[in-house]
């Protein structure tokens, strides 16, 4: 059964540029897993309040088996120091997309 999944993230303060550069990395694994980036879509800096993030993205994969794949990618992990750095909160919900 496929797994369809909304991220949010918000970035450290003065990290926003860390973020984007993190996630375009590691957001390119996902095809190597069968997934897919639906939509990824940043809030406008002009519109954005200290509660929200900057980051929304839509993925999908096939499987629980190819999103674990995913998450334990060696290419991935190796990149956690920049995760922190660049990362401050990160939601994960899993939803069905209507």
């Amino acid at each position: 059964m496929a797994v369809t999944l909304c991220v949010l993230l918000w970035p450290h303060a003065g990290n926003e540029d860390a973020l984007v550069a993190y996630e375009d990395t590691v957001l390119a694994l996902i095809p190597a897993h069968g997934g897919r980036v639906i939509q990824r879509a940043r809030i406008t800096s002009d519109a954005r309040g200290a509660d929200e993030p900057l980051e929304v993205q839509l993925i999908e994969f096939p499987s629980e088996v190819t999103l674990e794949a995913y998450l334990a990618d060696d290419r991935r992990t190796a990149l956690a120091d920049g995760r922190h750095v660049a990362i401050a909160r990160a939601e994960i919900l899993r939803v069905d997309l209507v």
